[in-house]
């Protein structure tokens, strides 16, 4: 499951055990302190590649007040310093506490949404098995927000590539060609599926891979993201799901309406009173850091990976308890995590060299029981929620 635009810095702060921040330094060397506000924030920072760079400033971490907001002369002071009410995400704090949470989880892309989202079906947003290029940033070519990616987009439509120098100096129309996580499943005789707003949006990452979407595969995009809960109810569940949600439930800065962590606890606490939980785990991150502060350089290992830290919660009735992973994980780890369990191949991208999340689990403990998390709102609120078209939603 992947919400959307935070750091652990602004989502997670004052975790137990977890590394977060009180405050940070900015481009002029003052101390910062990181001050509360609402998760329906009511604007948004800019975090395309240029931003990454801004901010991460050679590592020092000191230029998250260049970045810029959406909110014009109503900006509030340090904008970019800011962590999320815990009061607002009750529902993280207890998955966080009760299962595995990640505070070296590294969002593999230094960029927005659109890569971050093909880096969790495919370790990779390069537009060739071969290439040495990274499609570094969302969709471009259209008045507005990016209603339009990957292959079904209109012939003008097309995003940044970025090369071994961190160079954005090439375009290409997003429509790529590589394997991908599905065809291992595929390969092995295994289903998968991927719950979505809106099939021709930045947040599917199946239809930027030509064979998928134009393929029989692409009947496993399925433009629903409440679809998953019922058929988990009805005992549908594929064996691989990735679910995204609507964008008032995305957690996105300037478009969530605060549903976002019952979102979450509603498919969890769907899966948690089936018959699949004695085999499931759940994984939980966030597709980008949103331009928010975070303290913790990335450990660099090319032009484009890796970015600012996010989330990542491991839940399971494996998951060890209380459990704080300071090792490096990423994107690619949850598909090196899946190719792990299901005995699959690597596809050799980012997957081949990250971790499998390997020590959020302990296989050999008796399965945990497992506890309601309790939310403001039910699984009922999101079956019969109208939902809001991804086209209809100004994201990056």
């Amino acid at each position: 499951m992947m919400q959307e635009n935070r750091t652990t810095d602004n989502l997670f702060h004052g975790l137990k055990g977890a590394d977060t921040a009180n405050y940070g330094i900015n481009s002029k060397g003052q101390k910062i302190t990181l001050t509360p506000q609402s998760l329906q924030n009511g604007y948004e920072l800019d975090h395309y590649h240029p931003d990454f760079v801004r901010m991460y400033d050679g590592g020092k971490m000191d230029g998250a007040d260049l970045i810029l907001g959406d909110c014009g002369t109503h900006c509030p002071p340090d904008m970019q310093f800011k962590y999320v009410k815990r009061s607002d995400v009750k529902p993280y704090f207890q998955m966080a506490e009760q299962y595995a949470f990640g505070d070296r989880m590294f969002q593999s892309n230094q960029g927005p949404s659109y890569p971050a989202h093909q880096f969790i079906i495919a370790a990779t947003s390069a537009p060739t098995e071969t290439s040495d290029l990274f499609d570094g940033e969302d969709t471009f070519g259209i008045p507005g927000p990016a209603k339009h990616s990957g292959c079904g987009s209109p012939p003008y439509v097309f995003t940044y590539l970025i090369n071994p120098l961190g160079q954005e100096n090439q375009v290409a129309f997003p429509c790529f060609e590589h394997q991908t996580l599905m065809d291992l499943l595929d390969n092995q005789g295994l289903t998968w599926r991927y719950y979505t707003i809106t099939l021709d949006y930045i947040w599917t990452g199946p239809n930027v891979i030509s064979h998928i979407y134009n393929g029989k595969d692409w009947a496993n995009v399925i433009a629903s993201p409440k679809q998953v809960l019922k058929d988990i109810a009805k005992g549908h569940l594929a064996n691989v799901t990735w679910a995204i949600p609507t964008g008032p439930s995305s957690d996105h800065p300037h478009g969530n309406n605060g549903s976002g962590p019952s979102w979450i606890a509603s498919v969890v606490n769907a899966v948690g009173k089936s018959k699949y939980w004695n085999s499931t785990a759940i994984i939980v991150t966030w597709d980008d850091w949103g331009g928010w502060y975070d303290h913790v350089a990335p450990p660099i290992i090319n032009s484009y990976e890796y970015s600012f830290r996010v989330p990542l919660i491991v839940i399971s009735p494996y998951a060890k308890t209380s459990y704080i992973s300071h090792q490096t994980h990423d994107f690619s780890s949850i598909v090196h995590f899946v190719e792990t369990v299901f005995n699959l191949p690597s596809l050799g991208f980012g997957d081949a060299t990250s971790d499998d999340l390997s020590d959020c689990f302990n296989f050999n403990q008796k399965p945990r029981a497992f506890h309601t998390i309790p939310a403001p709102l039910s699984a009922d609120y999101f079956l019969h929620q109208e939902e809001k078209p991804a086209a209809d939603f100004d994201d990056d």
